[in-house]
């Protein structure tokens, strides 16, 4: 029905069907590891929330059809009957049918005083519109060629099905919009290929910005850009600049460490967006400069901080931008950066302790590594050297102002002595219980965290990190925990599974600290990972299984960064010498 490019597909149970700037997507996935039978209009404003359930139909029975999707189009095929849908905007889907019915109905269609969908006929404009308590919009469908058949249980209470039904035995097409209490009549102001071409076409200049390096050595760019291109979204709620969500899927916020990769994936093509991507947490700092664990659409939470990265991730982000940021933004984020150092320095420094501490592995980020498996509130080696580079990056802020950086780097000199005098004992780099004093090591990868100091580390330091890193790099990559611990599990989150974090940040200090070929192999290994088993929130380190929520966007954004480096490493190598 519809001639429109068809490259990247992909499987709509392991990657929503949406769009940039969209609050709502087309998924299975209606709560966490929860996956219906049919595909459902599925909306993250106040949570994630099933609206509608699009079930293809013959007759009067549902039918098994065949669903396709590529960034522009979605597709269910039964016979010779075919449903196409296309976004026109990010909050308007066009869908169309030829020999093949659909039902869209209410997802959940119990209605009681205080929850579930209301279904009427607006009297105004002849449109089916649905009222949904459970995310405070409103979804209105019109019909645009072909009545629907029956439209059952307008202004019904109770639980009878609600929506439209339209049969398979003419052509039919609809609208539907996701709006907040009024709007003008819809008008189609073009017909569906072009709004589905006009679809592709977005796509595809968003994917020739961020990832113009892409070649056949590089077959999942393409697909990592539309992962983060979907999982965009414009300011509502609390985010007031567009968010780029972890996924669409239930993991449907923005972590304060999550968010960086991103940001840094975006920088060279989309740099206001990459802007965005790392202030957005920033815009919620508290008064102690601590900056939330997450941030979403109707949530924000404090209970838990992320880890201090953001020094290391605005100078990576600074070095991929077009053009140098303006002298306010600099300022600004400067201002930011110093408070949110100040909290850990001050707020997470115990009275004579010169190294900050972590209250709980979910302020790692490494929610339950087995670092935290003796004592919960501890200083750990992590941590510190995150900081020290944070501090480094104050003192390049603070010179490109005009104001004193020697106080940061003095700063970052003695807590980098500091590091390696307290927590390294000759042969790892221990953890510390703060309340206790005793100290411990661990087959976690987060022990090995350091090697982000790179350069800095005195290299018979840099040396026993690489060869401990080098033990947990399986034939898919770095294990979070050593296979060979007692305490590994293939699916135990920080306990085993690969995940981008971690091997992004581990790839760039091996690389700072020399140990090029190494980073080279953990590159490699986790490109050819994502190649082949997607972009899944984490992996199983022995058999390569994508894990958890399979559309992560800090995993898309690290096949981007690490693929984006190779390419044009292979670039500037000089050419192979020829025999004489």
């Amino acid at each position: 029905m519809t001639a429109v490019p068809s490259s990247p597909s992909f499987s709509v149970a392991e990657i929503p069907f949406s769009h940039h700037g969209s609050w709502f997507d087309i998924s299975p996935v209606i709560a966490e590891k929860t996956y219906a039978d049919d595909l459902h209009l599925v909306s993250h404003q106040t949570g994630l929330h099933p609206v509608l359930r699009l079930v293809p139909t013959d007759g009067d029975d549902r039918v098994d059809a065949t669903v396709t999707a590529t960034p522009a189009l979605l597709s269910w095929v039964h016979g010779t009957g075919r449903v196409e849908l296309a976004y026109e905007n990010a909050d308007t889907i066009r869908v169309r049918g030829r020999a093949l019915g659909m039902r869209i109905v209410a997802a959940n269609p119990t209605l009681t005083p205080f929850s579930g969908p209301y279904f009427f006929r607006d009297p105004v404009d002849g449109a089916y519109v649905f009222t949904l308590y459970e995310t405070g919009r409103r979804y209105r469908i019109t019909p645009i060629a072909g009545p629907p058949g029956a439209a059952p249980g307008t202004q019904e209470l109770g639980s009878a099905e609600r929506g439209l039904v339209f049969p398979a035995d003419r052509e039919w097409e609809v609208v539907i919009e996701e709006y907040e209490t009024a709007r003008p009549p819809y008008t189609p102001q073009a017909p569906f290929e072009e709004v589905a071409r006009a679809a592709h076409d977005r796509f595809a200049a968003f994917t020739d910005a961020i990832a113009p390096w892409r070649s056949a050595a590089t077959p999942a760019a393409e697909l990592a850009a539309y992962v983060l291109w979907s999982a965009t979204v414009r300011p509502a709620g609390f985010l007031a600049r567009p968010g780029v969500l972890m996924s669409k899927h239930w993991m449907d916020k923005v972590w304060s460490w999550d968010h960086c990769f991103n940001a840094i994936a975006l920088g060279e093509g989309a740099p206001g967006l990459a802007v965005d991507q790392f202030q957005l947490p920033f815009d919620h700092q508290d008064p102690a400069g601590a900056l939330p664990d997450s941030v979403t659409h109707s949530e924000i939470l404090y209970n838990f901080v992320k880890p201090p990265i953001h020094g290391w991730a605005l100078h990576h982000l600074r070095e991929r931008l077009p053009e140098d940021l303006d002298r306010d933004t600099l300022a600004q984020l400067y201002q930011r950066l110093v408070a949110w150092t100040d909290f850990w320095l001050t707020a997470r420094r115990a009275p004579g302790q010169p190294l900050p501490h972590y209250q709980h592995g979910n302020d790692s980020g490494w929610d339950n590594a087995t670092t935290f498996d003796p004592e919960r509130v501890i200083q750990s080696a992590d941590l510190a050297a995150f900081l020290v580079l944070q501090l480094r990056c104050l003192a390049v802020l603070a010179a490109d102002l005009g104001e004193d950086d020697a106080t940061w780097t003095a700063a970052a000199d003695r807590l980098r002595g500091d590091l390696i005098d307290r927590l390294w004992d000759g042969d790892a780099f221990t953890a510390r219980g703060v309340g206790t004093g005793r100290t411990w090591a661990t087959s976690s990868l987060l022990d090995l965290m350091p090697i982000v100091l790179g350069e800095e580390l005195p290299r018979e330091v840099a040396a026993v990190l690489a060869g401990r890193i080098k033990a947990h790099l399986t034939d898919y990559g770095l294990a979070t925990e050593l296979p060979s611990s007692p305490h590994y599990q293939p699916d135990g989150y920080w306990r085993g599974p690969i995940w981008a974090p971690a091997t992004v940040l581990i790839e760039d200090g091996l690389r700072r600290a020399g140990f090029t070929e190494l980073a080279d192999d953990v590159s490699a290994r986790f490109r050819a990972l994502c190649e082949r088993s997607g972009f899944a929130e984490n992996f199983d380190a022995l058999t390569g299984a994508g894990l958890r929520d399979r559309a992560y966007t800090w995993t898309a954004s690290g096949y981007l960064i690490l693929a984006a480096a190779h390419e044009r490493r292979r670039a500037d190598a000089p050419p192979p010498t020829t025999a004489p």
